[in-house]
């Protein structure tokens, strides 16, 4: 099992902590601090799944548009758009529990014009105002004649934004974008004449699933 780098940190700690409970347990033999051990060891089990980052094939195509996260689609509307399509777009708005993969991807191929990070709150990332409100790495990608916008958003829990993308590079469909940590929300702004293919309740994993298909050039 691969696991994203930035949660190395996390996991080790987490299993020297379960590590050191273990030695307690067994230099007191006491079995409240066996219990605290196995309740460590879960700890330590459930890091390293947050922090797993698996290979990711499937679908892909000049006009179509692959899912950025794993998660569930939790609002599909039409918004104003004024950083980087500057003007009416589709809004699809992923929300990733603490259960999900949090790598994120490229849904389409493309050079990154626009990067823009803003700090903000951290308020619940299924809320609407959350799209506007909370910190957030936005990430424009130049896709043929078509504009695509992803943004990354805190929740309540995500404390950390990272993301690999800089001005200018070539980005390829499904390669990694960066990660999330601790449940959020990634929403992908679209011209509004794409065809959507995801719809509300639809759960998606990244760099996998087709959520919509751009308009011919």
């Amino acid at each position: 099992m691969r696991f994203a780098s930035e949660g190395v940190l996390f996991i080790g700690i987490a299993a020297l902590v379960a590590a050191g409970a273990y030695a307690a347990a067994l230099d007191r033999r006491s079995w409240p601090l066996w219990m605290l051990a196995a309740l460590f060891t879960v700890l330590a089990l459930w890091v390293a799944y947050f922090f797993r980052d698996p290979e990711r094939t499937g679908e892909r195509g000049a006009r179509l548009v692959i899912a950025p996260a794993d998660g569930k689609v939790v609002m599909v509307t039409d918004v104003d758009e004024p950083a980087f399509l500057h003007g009416r777009a589709t809004r699809m708005s992923i929300f990733m529990s603490v259960f999900n993969v949090h790598v994120n991807r490229y849904p389409v191929d493309g050079v990154v014009l626009y990067v823009y990070y803003n700090k903000g709150k951290f308020l619940n990332a299924a809320a609407e105002k959350s799209s506007l409100e909370n910190e957030q790495m936005s990430v424009g990608i130049e896709s043929g004649s078509h504009r695509v916008l992803v943004r990354q958003i805190a929740g309540l829990l995500a404390r950390r934004i990272v993301n690999y993308s800089r001005e200018g590079e070539q980005v390829t469909q499904g390669e990694r974008m960066g990660i999330i940590r601790f449940g959020s929300r990634v929403d992908v702004f679209l011209p509004t004449a794409a065809s959507i293919r995801a719809k509300v309740g639809d759960l998606t994993a990244a760099g996998s699933t087709v959520i919509a298909e751009l308009p011919g050039e």
